[in-house]
């Protein structure tokens, strides 16, 4: 591993990390040629303009712009065009444009400038989802909507307080998918900065992504450092589309730049495997592509060239299977997952409450002991465990043909026969 980026031989960031907005190129903590081949290109792009728009297109400083405008213009590659209110108003120079088009042709990353791979491996440190404490009452606040007994809510505030994997197991339609994102809400009201981009090499990695991070801007003080993003602590959700290149940096041969794998996005926050056993990816390679993450606490990732670099692997992650995981893993990988939860069949009282639930939400009324009535056929005709789909499914089947009718949805002991029989399976 000698050609490694190691998190361990990071100096720590200020004190006062994305809080403090840089005033100077030192302070930005990345290289100057990083920044100035940044902002050429952007200028080539989007120019011309004034240093204050390079400032807004960069998300740096008006002064560090400055200075990044005196050391182009010293380089001959932009000049001064005009004035408005004191600011220089710039453009390229063709010396500029040359070099600019040279620069595209290596990335034509044009966002907001990165922040470095040190001061990102510090940042997510910080906020690891290990130092988030998780109370009863967040639990049961989070779980109000869910009918969960007292043991699994207790499990589920455990597994949080781990801050490292849970397995929830047991039969289609139990709820685990459900209980998976809900876990999300107790931890979602804590805030972490995410960046943009993160830079390692003259290579740019993006990690903010606005279709899963879920910003909260109004909370930023005005002041910070705009390469991060304030948001709520990241859930990332993936089922049966998880291939193996899915898990390290994704390379755009067009634009020539990286996208942050699932658990970079994720870190900090919580990554559910949906399905776990039935994706393209077979669970021995997760095996052997996490057994490091899950028990370290890091990832290696590999960027075009063959250079792994090291990252943290700060998130709770949730595996969701119904599957026998006995048959699905081996003893090794199982023992890594530190809490294990069964979500199996309700109890009547159970079942009840969330028919009750679901019925009230709709709506709908009906004929007293109805429920009670589709109890004694899902376990005595039918011959099945209680599970906690069966309530929204069968009231979702007497909606429909209520529509099609033309009607009020109304549960009685004729419509409940019509939607057993679309719903379940007759046996031969």
């Amino acid at each position: 591993m000698e050609n490694v980026l190691k998190i361990d031989d990071f100096k720590a960031a200020p004190a006062d990390g994305p809080a403090f907005r840089p005033q100077t190129v030192a302070e930005v903590g990345v290289r100057l040629s990083v920044l100035e081949d940044l902002a050429l290109k952007i200028l080539y792009l989007s120019g011309p303009f004034s240093i204050l728009e390079l400032s807004k297109l960069t998300r740096l400083s008006y002064e560090v712009a400055n200075e990044l405008f005196l050391r182009l213009r010293t380089e001959l590659l932009c000049q001064v065009t005009g004035m408005a209110n004191n600011i220089p108003d710039i453009a390229i120079t063709s010396q500029g444009r040359t070099r600019a088009m040279e620069l595209l042709s290596l990335s034509h990353y044009t966002g907001p400038a990165p922040v470095s791979l040190e001061q990102y491996v510090e940042q997510v440190k910080k906020q690891s989802v290990k130092n988030v404490v998780v109370r009863p009452a967040d639990v049961e606040r989070a779980f109000a909507h869910l009918v969960l007994d007292d043991k699994t809510l207790w499990q589920l505030g455990t597994a949080l307080n781990s801050g490292s994997s849970l397995f929830l197991y047991g039969p289609a339609g139990t709820g685990k998918t459900t209980i998976a994102e809900t876990l999300t809400r107790v931890i979602a009201e804590d805030d972490v900065w995410l960046p943009y981009a993160v830079e390692v090499e003259s290579q740019f990695i993006t990690i903010y992504d606005p279709a899963i991070h879920n910003r909260v801007a109004e909370d930023e003080p005005e002041n910070h450092d705009e390469r991060w993003v304030l948001c709520n602590r990241p859930a990332v959700l993936v089922g049966g589309e998880l291939t193996v290149e899915m898990l390290d940096l994704e390379f755009n041969p067009l634009t020539k730049y990286y996208v942050g794998p699932l658990q970079m996005k994720a870190n900090n926050g919580v990554l559910i495997i949906d399905d776990f056993g039935r994706q393209r990816l077979r669970p021995e390679e997760l095996l052997n592509r996490w057994i490091v993450p899950l028990d370290r606490r890091i990832d290696f990732l590999t960027l075009a060239g063959g250079k792994k670099i090291e990252v943290p692997f700060e998130m709770l992650v949730v595996f969701a299977s119904n599957l026998d995981p006995f048959e699905l893993v081996d003893p090794a990988f199982l023992r890594r997952i530190q809490t294990k939860i069964k979500v199996g069949e309700l109890t009547d009282e159970q079942f009840r409450e969330i028919f009750r639930r679901v019925a009230a939400d709709r709506g709908i009324k009906g004929e007293s002991g109805i429920v009670d009535n589709l109890i004694g056929i899902i376990k005595g005709t039918l011959k099945q465990e209680l599970r906690a789909c069966f309530p929204r499914d069968i009231i979702n089947q007497i909606c429909w043909a209520a529509r099609y009718e033309g009607k009020k949805p109304y549960l009685d002991r004729a419509s409940l026969i019509q939607a057993v029989e679309a719903y379940f399976l007759a046996k031969s």
